[in-house]
């Protein structure tokens, strides 16, 4: 039986196709093929960083669609993306010693162990915090025929464009690093994130209209922080202090 290849459209027989070696058959995007990419994915490094790092900068929302829609072979996986860039981050972060809070605003708060938890664990905390962002896109899109895991794979993918341009603006934060103006450094990083998520969620979710995909999606932010708070709040409650 003939089929047609999802990723370069040519004809072919059998498991792969003999243009590009997409294969032919493509799984859903849900908990098992999550459970494969966890299992496989973080061990086994394959090419296609670069290809998946241009597309998040130049068609985010289209080629993440394409991703879920089964074209796949270029792409790296998207966890161990976010893993290799988290950690790459983290280490950037640790070495360059960098503090992006203000010493003066709790004088019992131990920021120096904080900085140093938050580098070491930088990648799982970015993990961690994609099924909130998650819970946000899932509520304000579930209409548009997305389960919940192809969310958190569309999510993942926003995870490493963040992750990216934080690494290109990392100078920043190395210059302005022990002076009150790294309060302001970060926060142009904040409204490129701002501005990444909206431009992506608007091209992915391209069957409503573009005003629509942004209320949506400031909306779905809201919800984010307001799930980060009540965690954080949690988290305080029970241990009484952080650090």
């Amino acid at each position: 039986m003939e089929i047609i290849c999802k990723n370069c459209h040519q004809t072919y027989k059998g498991h792969y196709c003999n243009n590009c070696g997409q294969p032919a058959e493509t799984h859903k995007i849900n908990g098992h093929f999550l459970w494969h990419d966890i299992q496989h994915g973080l061990l086994y490094f394959d090419k296609g960083i670069l290809y998946s790092l241009k597309q998040l900068f130049t068609r985010p929302g289209d080629s993440v669609r394409e991703f879920i829609e089964g074209k796949r072979v270029n792409h790296f996986k998207p966890l161990s993306l976010v893993v290799i860039l988290a950690t790459l981050y983290g280490v950037l972060y640790h070495y360059f010693n960098i503090n992006s809070l203000s010493n003066t605003a709790n004088n019992d708060f131990n920021y120096n162990k904080f900085n140093e938890w938050m580098s070491t664990h930088f990648s799982w905390i970015t993990i961690a915090i994609i099924p909130l962002f998650t819970i946000g896109t899932y509520i304000c899109f579930r209409k548009q025929g997305y389960n919940f895991v192809e969310l958190f794979v569309l999510n993942t993918f926003k995870a490493s464009q963040k992750l990216f341009s934080h690494l290109l603006l990392f100078p920043l934060l190395i210059y302005y690093n022990g002076t009150p103006e790294i309060q302001k450094a970060t926060s142009f990083i904040y409204a490129i994130d701002i501005v990444l998520t909206m431009w992506t969620n608007i091209q992915f979710f391209n069957k409503i209209s573009k005003i629509k995909a942004f209320f949506l999606s400031v909306l779905s932010h809201i919800i984010f922080l307001i799930c980060f708070l009540i965690i954080m709040a949690i988290i305080l409650i029970v241990t009484g202090r952080l650090f």
